[in-house]
């Protein structure tokens, strides 16, 4: 990899297959299992759709990590891009998965890595925009979600060990904060955004979604709406 493509940032898109009773748990608990599938597999969309943009914007590569090697296939096929790299993620938990991609792409001459989930559809082109500007004067870039967690983490250097942080909880984010800075390492909290766990989330994406020309946005705007719509029909 030449010297101009690993100054680029690129964006790791960590995925994980919609499937049944596989992740978004705690939303499936209220509004159930199949319905909890139609919106993870709308806002993997909402993250591809992003993905899309970032090539688009002229920044660096996507890489696609699926939670599992036996989904490599399947990655590969959701941008329909062949130089989108797939690079699936190890097993143990979030801070060490996050860990060992950052450092096989760093081994593969990446230099600026920012990584995001696929449940964050807020997310708007001015934060992948501050997101990149965020290496030119620090080491590290984070999105603080409403709930205390990030929806995006970037860094120019290695990440330091993350598998002691309290991954998954409202303690994240500023955890995450105290121990880059206590590495010496310089952090900048770029635009908040907020992520989807519970029902709740629902209510408040379904209002900032509806003057959000962007299709996979409409499209997930619809769903909700349908989705409320039947909720309040079933139970008054």
């Amino acid at each position: 990899m030449g010297a101009a493509a690993s100054c680029a940032p690129c964006l790791v898109v960590f995925c994980k297959r919609p499937a049944l009773f596989q992740g978004k748990q705690r939303l499936a608990k209220t509004i159930g299992a199949p319905q909890a599938l139609i919106f993870a597999r709308a806002f993997l969309n909402c993250a591809l759709e992003d993905a899309r943009a970032w090539t688009r914007s002229g920044y660096g590569a996507v890489i696609l990590s699926p939670a599992s090697p036996d989904d490599r296939d399947w990655a590969r096929g959701l941008l329909q891009n062949k130089e989108t790299l797939v690079l699936a993620q190890p097993k143990g938990g979030l801070g060490y998965r996050l860990w060992a991609i950052d450092q096989e792409l760093r081994r593969r001459g990446f230099g600026r890595i920012i990584f995001m989930g696929s449940d964050a559809p807020m997310l708007t082109p001015q934060h992948f925009d501050a997101a990149a500007r965020a290496f030119l004067t620090k080491d590290i870039m984070l999105s603080p979600a409403d709930d205390g967690g990030v929806t995006l983490m970037g860094a120019r250097i290695p990440w330091p060990d993350l598998t002691g942080l309290p991954w998954s909880t409202n303690k994240l984010g500023q955890a995450l904060a105290t121990y880059c800075t206590d590495k010496d390492m310089t952090v900048e909290n770029i635009l908040p955004s907020y992520d989807i766990d519970i029902e709740a989330d629902l209510i408040k994406l379904q209002g900032d979604l509806a003057d959000d020309p962007r299709p996979a946005r409409q499209y997930l705007y619809q769903k909700i709406s349908e989705f409320m719509s039947r909720d309040r029909i079933n139970y008054g």
